[in-house]
């Protein structure tokens, strides 16, 4: 599979989820936070399926190919 997540929205997307899941063990606690699965899952593997339905690429590499 070609990746379609460039080196910040990866970034981007490990932090924000790694952040979430904190929330579940800390501060209010709350399950809402493992939502962070995605991002962080997303971010890991380098493709997010929302984009590729959508068209959406911010790979700089897989433009150029």
């Amino acid at each position: 599979m070609k990746s379609n997540l460039g080196t910040i929205d990866r970034a981007l997307r490990i932090i924000v989820g790694a952040i979430l899941i904190a929330l579940v063990f800390v501060g209010p606690q709350t399950p809402w936070g493992w939502i962070g699965l995605v991002p962080l899952v997303t971010g890991l593997a380098g493709r997010c399926p929302a984009y590729s339905i959508f068209g959406f690429n911010t790979c700089s590499i897989a433009k150029k190919a």
